[in-house]
């Protein structure tokens, strides 16, 4: 019988560490070769781990949440023969340092239990009261009281007695308190978010669009769309516009490397789109949307989502993105503030669209308006550039037709 120790491999691409997100063993499993032992997120993606060997696991190192630097033993398992010998056990003294620091970091991230707090910790009652409740066998303590300042009354005292325990005139409050670590994917969005509101000074502003004449084509559009096409929804629309717009604003399809003062403005458009998943927020991307028509963005706009949101999603198309969208569709809301997805430097918002009264002349109409919200990165994006930007935006997507129209915008 042998031991061997599984440690984090050198993942590549520079990683030095990974993140605990999941165990699939635990001691006493026996586990196959090429059996599933821990899941690992890195800055880039997440790492399924498998056993190299068949065995039974005798310990594991690490919690869910906590890192691990590459070489770190994360699984010991009792092997039939002797174990290879890069896979040996440790020292002595080197195992049991590294399950000191193991045992010590997760005592140091366990809070103690505070006791449980009585109800009335100071209860005030009258003696024939407080002899009442001594008769029926009642602690004060766990008793509620509805007078003055809290004092015990005996229809407090007869409400605890049959069970009810809350006066009717309010519910009782909730003390609980649930303590959640964030891990793994929704940790990464946290540090993302925080680091983009963190380092970049945004710029919001919000425009009104009136999409009556565009809900109209893409209605007929719809209507008439061949088998196989997808129904088209407002995001293709504000795609193809984009692309018609950027080049004239390259500064707005870009990315800003703070660490070096550089701005690399890219001639390619790949719109990354805001997609909540099960696992949380994620941005697909439409790559080159610049080469791609109505229908096709449409199409590449469905299978990316969908590969998010099923897990399917290949590392490159959940990064590389140069503008984002985001949308909640019917649930966009009036306004939003939407953060910047680092290393970018806008991002366009479209919120719900509605019907409004609108004056027209003399004449008060119906309109589908929708407001667009939209951030920009202010150390590269002067106020009036962007101003400029969503005007231009405005024009087209109120006029669909010149979106469609080469020298048209």
């Amino acid at each position: 019988m042998g031991r061997y120790l599984f440690r984090l491999p050198d993942i590549g691409e520079g990683v030095a560490e990974a993140e605990i997100t999941a165990w699939h063993v635990k001691p006493g499993d026996h586990i196959a070769e090429d059996g599933p032992l821990l899941d690992v997120m890195t800055d880039k993606a997440t790492v399924d781990m498998t056993s190299p060997v068949e065995g039974t696991v005798t310990a594991i190192h690490g919690d869910v949440g906590s890192m691990a630097p590459v070489g770190a033993v994360l699984v010991e398992l009792d092997v039939a023969g002797e174990a290879p010998a890069e896979a040996r056990q440790a020292e002595p003294e080197q195992a049991k340092a590294e399950q000191d620091v193991a045992q010590n970091a997760r005592a140091a991230e366990t809070p103690l239990a505070p006791p449980a707090a009585p109800v009335n910790p100071d209860p005030t009652a009258s003696p024939a009261t407080r002899r009442r409740a001594r008769e029926w066998g009642i602690r004060l303590e766990d008793v509620r009281g509805t007078g003055p300042r809290g004092r015990i009354l005996v229809e407090d005292l007869e409400r605890q007695r049959s069970g009810g325990g809350t006066p009717s005139r309010g519910a009782a409050p909730r003390d609980a308190i649930e303590e959640i670590k964030l891990v793994g994917m929704r940790r990464k969005i946290a540090d993302r978010m925080a680091q983009s509101k963190r380092q970049i000074p945004h710029f919001a502003y919000v425009e009104e669009f009136d999409l009556t004449e565009l809900e109209g084509l893409r209605a007929e559009l719809n209507a008439g769309r061949k088998q196989g096409q997808l129904k088209l929804t407002l995001l293709p629309f504000f795609m193809q516009a984009m692309v018609r717009l950027l080049p004239e604003f390259p500064s707005i399809n870009a990315h800003y490397d703070e660490g070096a003062g550089v701005l690399k403005r890219y001639a390619a458009i790949h719109v990354g789109i805001a997609t909540q998943t099960p696992n949380g927020l994620m941005v697909p991307v439409v790559r080159h949307a610049e080469t791609r028509d109505l229908w096709d963005c449409a199409r590449e706009l469905v299978r990316v989502t969908e590969a998010a949101r099923n897990g399917s999603a290949a590392r490159e198309e959940l990064s590389g993105s140069t503008i984002t969208l985001t949308s909640l569709g019917a649930m966009g809301g009036i306004a939003a503030t939407p953060i910047i997805n680092h290393p970018e430097v806008a991002i366009i918002g479209p919120n719900k669209l509605t019907e409004r009264p609108v004056i027209e002349g003399a004449f008060l109409t119906r309109r589908k308006v929708m407001n667009l919200s939209s951030s920009f990165d202010h150390r590269i994006v002067d106020g009036y550039d962007a101003a400029s930007f969503i005007q231009r935006l405005k024009r087209l997507m109120e006029r669909p037709a010149l979106i469609f129209i080469d020298g048209a915008h």
